[in-house]
């Protein structure tokens, strides 16, 4: 991009008139990094739906275990989009307990988010290998150069691309149209042959009723509040891997996709069943050859 090229998508400020996303969502794992505004925000939606906060630790776990699992394959490179604020277990921190060589750059558009993983890698991550970028899930050409433009990735090399929790939040352009779709396939383009890619995204799709209806009204106090969602059924979230091969067991619930790679300091949580978990999640591998 040039400097006379408008970003569609330019940095936002700090917004402490409305809540945030990635800070609720960090003070539903227990984090510091949120306001007054995120923690109102979030009590409220815990006195109407009490099972969100096991629904978030249970997708981060997620993350933990396909980081571990992708390691297991032999990856090494991650990027991490819609990364939140650094908390409970980071995705570096995570390889680097399985592969001290692994890098990562993480990615977010709240800058409270960017800010506060840069002081956690500059305290405890490696230049060399981790980094942060401030970028836009949709501008995927810009986050991409971005993210080369770190040095930390090897693009001749797979890349395991993580989506956790961001689609579900609607990715509006300027005319109000989600791009999600349009987005991903670009990403999807991007990546290096036998790369991977992550997915954890909020659905209502085969949900017992009644979280069905708690989710209906989550998906009022969002929309009012805070950034719009979409709860989209689970044949739309497979959409989103195009013709990537999904690793087995294929796309199943958060607690569901391979618990033998639960670390042994994770927290128990525990479902009565695990579609109360409403995260649908996968993991897909682009072929080698096109």
């Amino acid at each position: 991009m040039t400097d006379t090229e408008q970003d569609p998508f330019p940095p936002q400020g700090v917004d402490l008139e409305r809540p945030s996303v990635a800070r609720v969502y960090d003070w539903y794992l227990g984090g510091t990094a949120n306001w007054a505004i995120d923690r109102e925000f979030g009590e409220r939606a815990l006195a109407m739906f009490p099972l969100l906060r096991p629904i978030a630790l249970a997708n981060r776990m997620f993350l933990h275990r396909v980081v571990r699992h992708l390691v297991g394959l032999g990856i090494r490179q991650f990027v991490d989009i819609g990364s939140g604020v650094p908390t409970m277990g980071n995705t570096h921190q995570v390889a680097d307990e399985v592969a001290g060589d692994s890098r990562v750059v993480y990615v977010d558009n709240e800058p409270v988010a960017v800010a506060h993983s840069q002081v956690l890698l500059d305290k405890h991550g490696d230049p060399d290998r981790h980094a942060v970028i401030n970028a836009d899930l949709r501008n995927p050409d810009r986050l991409w150069q971005r993210v080369i433009e770190t040095g930390v990735i090897d693009m001749t090399q797979p890349v395991a691309l993580l989506v956790i929790a961001v689609l579900h939040v609607q990715q509006l352009d300027a005319d109000g149209v989600d791009i999600a779709h349009r987005a991903m396939a670009r990403y999807r383009e991007l990546l290096p042959a036998g790369s991977y890619l992550a997915i954890s995204h909020g659905t209502a799709d085969g949900v017992p009723d009644d979280i069905a209806e708690q989710l209906a009204e989550l998906k009022r106090m969002y929309d009012t509040s805070s950034s719009p969602v979409i709860w989209r059924p689970r044949d739309e979230v497979r959409q989103f891997f195009g013709d990537y091969e999904l690793l087995p067991p294929g796309m199943g619930w958060s607690p569901s996709w391979h618990p033998e790679e639960t670390g042994p300091n994770s927290p128990v949580i525990e479902f009565d069943q695990p579609n109360q978990a409403v995260i649908w999640t996968g993991v897909g591998r682009k072929p080698e050859t096109r």
